[in-house]
């Protein structure tokens, strides 16, 4: 990531002036950062963020390319493949109410103290049936296909703290998966 000026309180202030500003001057600011129209469908809420996404890429420095590579692969894929789950790897997901996190290590998957030799042993021992791991955990869908992602793809709604709302059988989103690898 190259760093071009990195006063902190500087950005901060300029974001929150950004954001604070009403629709129509958020617009022409759009305009000005851009050089394009902002698209129509786009709320004040979701055009603030994309410049203050925009104004910290200006002032830290964007992705490398290989973070750029990395993560385009993944979109195009729809997802991440079981050979990239790094150890380190902190996977969750809400069953009934009740939170799960598996840690993928060297030499399988630990959850709750034990080592298990996939995600499917750990799907099946937290829901008393067999399920296929990988989409348990919101990794794949049906024969380890990658997800499914499109406008006529749903994901369950996610409250503040990141857990899934609505039914507590649904998986967290694929995108709540963290390496720490």
């Amino acid at each position: 990531m190259r760093q071009r000026w990195t006063d902190p309180a500087a950005i901060e202030a300029e974001i929150a002036r950004v954001r604070s500003l009403p629709l129509d001057a958020l617009r022409r600011r759009w305009r000005v950062m851009f050089g394009r129209t902002p698209p129509a469908a786009l709320s004040k809420d979701l055009l603030g963020r994309m410049m203050a996404c925009r104004l910290q890429e200006q002032a830290f420095g964007s992705l490398d390319r290989e973070s750029l590579r990395f993560l385009d692969g993944l979109a195009r894929r729809g997802g991440v493949p079981r050979s990239q789950l790094k150890p380190g790897t902190v996977l969750v997901r809400d069953y009934h109410g009740q939170r799960h996190t598996v840690n993928v290590v060297l030499d399988g998957f630990n959850w709750q103290g034990t080592t298990y030799p996939s995600l499917s042993a750990i799907a099946r021992a937290i829901t008393g049936t067999a399920w296929n791991g990988p989409r348990f955990f919101a990794l794949a869908r049906g024969n380890g296909r990658p997800p499914a992602h499109g406008p006529n793809k749903t994901w369950p709604r996610t409250g503040r703290n990141g857990s899934a709302t609505g039914s507590n059988n649904k998986a967290s989103l694929p995108w709540q998966t963290a390496s720490q690898a």
